[in-house]
C-alpha cells in the first residue's frame, strides 16, 4: 500500500520537480508519468511523443526561446520555421535528434570500406553491421570511481573525429576529441607533412576508443593517405565513417557557442577561423549523442584549443623506445617513466601525469612555477602530508562532472540510482574543499597561492548549502555496496516527502524481517548462519562450517543456490528470494521519489556547477606535483635549471634505478651551441643505449616539472625529442631492419629543427659496412648544419674523425677493462659503464670475439693484418692539418666565451682565473711551429 501510494503521490506532485514526462511501469503494474531531468534544457522527446500535440513539454526556466518553441510545437503550429539551432540538423532538444527516429538521420556512410580486413570499420548504432567491432556501453548509468582506482585511465573512453582539407588544403588536419568520462572537448588544427607524424603522435597520446572520419576519406579506390596511415597504426581501434556533410564548421561553431561553459568562452576567439577542427567538433558531438543516448546540457562543456606549439613533440616511436608509459617487454610491467613518477592518489592526477610525460611543456616560466611548488612540498613536510591526506580522499572529479552535465534521453531505475549516487559523490567532493583550503593556507609559492584563491570561489559554498538543505548531513560516500545502498535510500532528509518517508520505513521493516528470518533459521537448524549482501544476489545467507558438522554432510533441503568456497557456504531460500523481490520493489519506489527531489535540487545548483572544472584542475595538478615530490623522497633527485646548455653532472637512468633497486653508474653530459654534436663509441653492452635513453628521460622529467636523477643539471628546452634506438629483438632480416632505419632517420631529418634533442643509436647496421658508414656520415653532416643537440652512438669508428672537419663535434666512449681468466690464457672484457672523452680504443670487437671462438689462429692473424692496413689508410686520409687544429681551437674558445658571457655567475676574481685557464687551453690546443714542421 505504501509503495503504490508513494509512487502515485510522487507523480502527482512532480510538477515542481520535472519537465517532460514519460511512461514508466509502476510497482503495481500501472503506468505513471516519470519525470524528466531538465537541467534547464528542453527535453529530447521519446518516439511516442513525436506524434500528436499533447502539451507535456517541459519549459526552460526564465522563459528562454526554447520555451516559446516548445509551446508552438505543443500547439501543433507546423507553420513555424525553426531557427538555425532548432532545425533537424541540430540535436539540442530537437525531435530529429532522437535515436528512436533513426530514419530521419543517417550518420553512417552508405558506402562501405573495402580492402581493410585488418581494421575494424564500424557503423553508428543507427545501422546494422557493427559485427566484429567493439560495442559501445553508454556511460550514462555509471558512477564515478573511488580514489583507489588510479588505473581507471587505462580503459579507453576517448572518441576522436579527424578531418583533412581537400585540394590545396590537403595536409591541414582538424581533430576534435572528447572523453566520455570527462566533459572536456579538445580541439586541434595544424599543418602536417606526408608522413602525418603529428596526427599519429596526437592520436597515440589520446589512446582513442573510436575514431570517426568522413566517408570520402575511404571511398573505394580513392582512400586517402591519412586514412590508410591511421588505420595501419591503430589496428585495434574501432573506425566509423560518417557522411562528409556532418563535418560542418558552421554547425561546429554553433555547438560550441551553445555548449561551452562561460568560463571558457574565450575559445570562440581562438577557433572561429580554424575551420577543420570546428568541422570535426560538429561530427563528434553529433555522434556522441547517439552512442550515449544523451545530450550535454547548455553551457556545460569545457572546450579548449590545444596547439602543437605549446608542448614538446615526442613521436610515438620515440615514446616506445624510451618506454615512457608502456614497458616494451611486458605491457603490465611498471618499469616505465610513468611507473617511476606515478605516486598519484586520484585517477585525474594519473591521467594528467601520463599526458604530461607524452607532451612535456616548452615554456620555462611554467615549468619553473611547477618546480617551485615541488621544492616547497619537499621543504615543508606538514604541507606535503596535509595535502596528500586531502587529495587521496577525492574521487574521479572529471568523471563526476561528465555524468552531471549529461542529460539522459530515457529515465530508468539505473539512471535514477546513478543520479542519486553522483549527488552523494558531489556532496563528498564539495566537503573536501575546506580541508583543501586549510592545507594550502600557509603555502608560499605563486601557483599554490593561486589555487588557494581559486578555492575561495563562493559557488562551492552555495552548492553545498543547497545540497545540505535537502540531503542529510551524515550522508557520505562509503565503500561496500550495501553501505552505499543505505546511503542512497536515506540520503534525503525526512519530512521533505511524506510518501518517501513511508517507503523508507517499509524498506527498513523488510530488511529487519530478512535479518530476523535468517536468525530464526540459524536457531532452527542450530547452524552459524549470518546475513550477507552482494549487488548481484541481494541478501543471502552465509555460513562458515566444516561439512562434517552438517547432518549427512549436507545443508537442509529448503536451501537453494548453494555455493561453497573452502569452508564458507553461501545459499538462499524461497522465502528469502521473495523478500528480496519485495525489497527491490521498495527500493525502486524510494529511488523514484528520491530522484524527483534530486532532479529539482540539481536544477537549482546547475548554474553554479561549473566551478567544479576549476576544482578538478586543481586536484589533478596538486596530485601530480605531490607525486613528483614523493618520487624525490625515494631517490636523490635535484632541481633542474633551464639555460642554453645541456649539462648533467653525475646523472643516472631513473627506470634502471627502479629495476636494479640500487643506484646505477652515474655519468656526465655536456652539450652547448658550440659543441652540439656528441659521437659515442664503445663495445656492445658497454652502456651506450642506456646512456642515450637516460639523457632523453632526464630531459622529459625536467620539462614536466619534476626533479631529475643527477647531482646537478641544466637543460635547454627541447621542442622535439627524437630517438632512434637499436633494439636487438627488432632484427629480422637485413632488408627489413634497414628499411625501418631509413624510415626513422627520414622522419627525424624532415622534422628536426634547431631546438630539437636528437638521439641516434646504431644507424646503418642493417646494410654493408661501406653503405652504413656512408649513410651515417651523410646524416651526421646534415644534422651538424642544425643547432639541435645530437647524441650519435655508433660502431663505425671511421665516423669519429668527422671532428677534424666540424669543430662542434665531441668524441666520447665507454671504457672497458681487460681481465685475464684465472687460467691466464684467456682474456675477457669487464664493463665499467663509465663515459670518457675521446673515441674508444676497442677497435676490433669482431676479431676479439673470434679469438675466443674456435676459429683457426691463422685466419685471425690475417684478419688483424688486413684490418690494420685499412685503418692506417683511412687515418692518413682523415689526419687533421695544423690549420684545421688551429681553427678548431679558436672555435672552441669562442664558444666558451659566449657561454661564459651568457650564463656565468662567477665573481670578478673567479672569472679572471677561469679566463686565464681558457687561454692556456687554447694555446695548448694550437700546434707550435715545430709541430707544424713535423706534421708537414
Amino acid at each position: 500500500m505504501a509503495g503504490a501510494g508513494g509512487w502515485a503521490a510522487a507523480s502527482a506532485t512532480s510538477g515542481s520537480y520535472t519537465g517532460r514526462g514519460s511512461s514508466t511501469p509502476a510497482v503495481g503494474g500501472r503506468t505513471e508519468d516519470t519525470p524528466r531531468y531538465t537541467l534547464g534544457l528542453l527535453q529530447t522527446p521519446h518516439s511516442s511523443e513525436s506524434s500528436g500535440g499533447a502539451s507535456r513539454g517541459g519549459a526552460r526556466p526564465g522563459g528562454s526561446s526554447g520555451e516559446g518553441l516548445a509551446a508552438r510545437r505543443a500547439a501543433g503550429n507546423s507553420a513555424v520555421k525553426p531557427s538555425v539551432s532548432e532545425r533537424g540538423e541540430s540535436y539540442f532538444g530537437d525531435k530529429s535528434s532522437c535515436v528512436e527516429n533513426a530514419n530521419t538521420l543517417d550518420l553512417t556512410s552508405s558506402s562501405s570500406v573495402r580492402g581493410l580486413n585488418s581494421t575494424c570499420i564500424g557503423r553508428t548504432p543507427l545501422s546494422s553491421g557493427r559485427s566484429g567491432c567493439r560495442s559501445h556501453t553508454p556511460l550514462m548509468g555509471y558512477s564515478v570511481t573511488s580514489s583507489s582506482a588510479v588505473s581507471a585511465h587505462t580503459v579507453a573512453s576517448v572518441i576522436v573525429a579527424v578531418v583533412e582539407g581537400r585540394g590545396l588544403a590537403r595536409g591541414e588536419v582538424g581533430i576534435a576529441s572528447i572523453d566520455l568520462k570527462n566533459p572536456e572537448m579538445i580541439l586541434s588544427q595544424f599543418a602536417d607533412n606526408a608522413t602525418y607524424a603529428k596526427v599519429i603522435t596526437k592520436l597515440k597520446i589520446l589512446t582513442p576508443l573510436e575514431i570517426i572520419m568522413s566517408n570520402t576519406a575511404c571511398d573505394a579506390g580513392n582512400t586517402t593517405n591519412l586514412f590508410s596511415l591511421i588505420t595501419e597504426h591503430f589496428k585495434n581501434v574501432t573506425f566509423t565513417t560518417v557522411q562528409r556533410k556532418y563535418f560542418n564548421e558552421t554547425k561546429g561553431l554553433e555547438y560550441i557557442e551553445q555548449l561551452c561553459a562561460s568560463e571558457f568562452s574565450t575559445i570562440l576567439m581562438e577557433v572561429q577561423s580554424k575551420y577543420y577542427c570546428l568541422a570535426a567538433a560538429a561530427a563528434l558531438l553529433k555522434y556522441v549523442e547517439f552512442i550515449q543516448n544523451a545530450v550535454y546540457a547548455p553551457k556545460s562543456l569545457k572546450v579548449r584549443f590545444q596547439g602543437s606549439e605549446k608542448t614538446a613533440m615526442i613521436d610515438s616511436s620515440s615514446a616506445q623506445n624510451l618506454e615512457l608509459v608502456i614497458n616494451n617487454r611486458d605491457s603490465r610491467n611498471g618499469h616505465t617513466l610513468l611507473g617511476v613518477l606515478n605516486y598519484t592518489k586520484t585517477p585525474g592526477g594519473s591521467r594528467r601525469l601520463r599526458s604530461n610525460i607524452l607532451e612535456p611543456l616548452v615554456d620555462a616560466e611554467t615549468i619553473n612555477t611547477r618546480l617551485d611548488c615541488v621544492q616547497e612540498l619537499l621543504q615543508d613536510e606538514e604541507l606535503f602530508f596535509g595535502l596528500q591526506g586531502v587529495i587521496s580522499k577525492f574521487l574521479d572529479t572529471e568523471q563526476l562532472l561528465s555524468v552531471l552535465v549529461q542529460i539522459p534521453k530515457q529515465d530508468t531505475v539505473k539512471t535514477a540510482e546513478s543520479k542519486i549516487t553522483n549527488l552523494i559523490y558531489l556532496k563528498h567532493t564539495l566537503e573536501l574543499v575546506e580541508p583543501l583550503k586549510a592545507a594550502l593556507r600557509s603555502c608560499n609559492t605563486q601557483l599554490l597561492k593561486a589555487y588557494y584563491n581559486s578555492l575561495e570561489d563562493a559557488r562551492f559554498g552555495i552548492i553545498l548549502e543547497k545540497i545540505t538543505s535537502v540531503i542529510n548531513d551524515d550522508t557520505r560516500y562509503t565503500k561496500g555496496c550495501l553501505n552505499m545502498r543505505t546511503q542512497k535510500c536515506y540520503a534525503v532528509k525526512p519530512n521533505i516527502n511524506e510518501f518517501l518517508d513511508i517507503a523508507r520505513r517499509t524498506y527498513t521493516e523488510i530488511v529487519d524481517d530478512i535479518a530476523g528470518m535468517i536468525t530464526q533459521l540459524a536457531e532452527k537448524y542450530n547452524l552459524p548462519m549470518k546475513t550477507s549482501f552482494s549487488s548481484a544476489r541481494g541478501f543471502f545467507i552465509q555460513m562458515n562450517a566444516d561439512c562434517s558438522t552438517l547432518p549427512n554432510g549436507q545443508l537442509p533441503s529448503e536451501f537453494t543456490k548453494i555455493t561453497k568456497m573452502k569452508n564458507t557456504y553461501s545459499f538462499t531460500s524461497a522465502d528469502l528470494i521473495k523478500m528480496n523481490e519485495r525489497c527491490q520493489e521498495s527500493l525502486r519506489e524510494i529511488y523514484h521519489m528520491t530522484y524527483l527531489i534530486v532532479c529539482k535540487l540539481l536544477n537549482e545548483i546547475y548554474e553554479h556547477i561549473h566551478c567544479l572544472y576549476k576544482l578538478s584542475d586543481i586536484v589533478s595538478m596538486l596530485d601530480m606535483l605531490l607525486s613528483f615530490a614523493h618520487a624525490c623522497t625515494l631517490s636523490d633527485y635535484v632541481r633542474p635549471e633551464f639555460t642554453d646548455t645541456l649539462a648533467i653532472k653525475q646523472g643516472w637512468h631513473p627506470i634502471l634505478e627502479k629495476i636494479a633497486m640500487e643506484k646505477p653508474v652515474s655519468n656526465n653530459t655536456y652539450l652547448t651551441e658550440g659543441n652540439n654534436f656528441v659521437m659515442i663509441t664503445g663495445p656492445n653492452m658497454s652502456g651506450k643505449s642506456t646512456y642515450l635513453k637516460q639523457i632523453a628521460l632526464c630531459q622529459i622529467m625536467a620539462q614536466i616539472g619534476s626533479y631529475v636523477p643527477a647531482e646537478y643539471c641544466s637543460f635547454r628546452i627541447a621542442e622535439q625529442i627524437f630517438t632512434r634506438i637499436g633494439m636487438d629483438d627488432d632484427i629480422e632480416t637485413n632488408a627489413s631492419t634497414f628499411m625501418k632505419e631509413m624510415k626513422e632517420i627520414t622522419y627525424i631529418i624532415q622534422n628536426a629543427n634547431d631546438k630539437s634533442l636528437i638521439i641516434i643509436d646504431e644507424l646503418g647496421r642493417g646494410t654493408s659496412a661501406e653503405e652504413g658508414i656512408g649513410i651515417c656520415y651523410a646524416a651526421c653532416e646534415y644534422l651538424l648544419n642544425l643547432k639541435a643537440f645530437t647524441l650519435f652512438a655508433t660502431h663505425f669508428l671511421e665516423l669519429c674523425h668527422i671532428d677534424a672537419l666540424y669543430p662542434n663535434v665531441e668524441n666520447y666512449h665507454f671504457e672497458v677493462q681487460h681481465v685475464r681468466s684465472s687460467a691466464g690464457n684467456k682474456e675477457k672484457i669487464a664493463y665499467t659503464y663509465t663515459l670518457s672523452k675521446g673515441y674508444t680504443e676497442e677497435k676490433n670487437y669482431g676479431i676479439k670475439a673470434a679469438e675466443v671462438s674456435s676459429l683457426p689462429s691463422s685466419i685471425i692473424l690475417d684478419a688483424k693484418e688486413i684490418t690494420s692496413h685499412i685503418a692506417k689508410q683511412i687515418l692518413h686520409r682523415q689526419k687533421s692539418t695544423p690549420e684545421m687544429m688551429k681553427q678548431r681551437a679558436a672555435y672552441q674558445l669562442a664558444m666558451r666565451l659566449v657561454q661564459t658571457a651568457r650564463n656565468s655567475r662567477l665573481d670578478p676574481d673567479s672569472l679572471r682565473v677561469y679566463l686565464k685557464a681558457l687561454k692556456k687551453k687554447y694555446e695548448a690546443s694550437c700546434p707550435t711551429p715545430r709541430e707544424n714542421d713535423e706534421q708537414q
